[in-house]
């Protein structure tokens, strides 16, 4: 089973970028996904999740309004696409699974999800 988070990379403020997390060994219909991302010495941080449906989903406040999280289960691969980054946003992102779909915050615990990807460097330049 491997999650593979990619996209990321060098942009300016204001500018944007979408991430891609594509599965391997598992079928992401099964599993509601998490979006999370960690700066250097701060704590791991949950951004956004989204039901197996794609239905619902749950932005921090962050975020909201600036990122949007999506899926294609036919694609076996979900989506973060930001906008209007900030220097702040500047982070490893990866994506994570889970069995247990919580529509608040809540959802975003890390200790819910059982399986994490790889990260992807978000560099957001003032």
């Amino acid at each position: 089973v491997q999650l593979q988070a990619s996209g990321g990379g060098l942009v300016q403020a204001g500018g944007s970028l979408r991430l891609s997390c594509a599965a391997s060994g598992i079928s992401l219909h099964y599993y509601a996904i998490g979006w999370f991302r960690q700066a250097p010495g701060k704590e791991r941080e949950g951004v956004s999740l989204i039901s197996r449906s794609g239905d619902s989903t749950f932005y921090a406040d962050s975020v909201k309004g600036r990122f949007t999280i999506s899926r294609d289960n036919a694609k076996n691969t979900i989506y973060l696409q930001m906008n209007s980054l900030r220097p702040e946003d500047t982070a490893v992102y990866s994506c994570a699974a889970t069995l247990s779909f919580i529509g608040d915050s809540r959802g975003l615990i890390p200790s819910l999800y059982t399986q994490w990807g790889q990260g992807t460097q978000v560099t957001v330049s003032s």
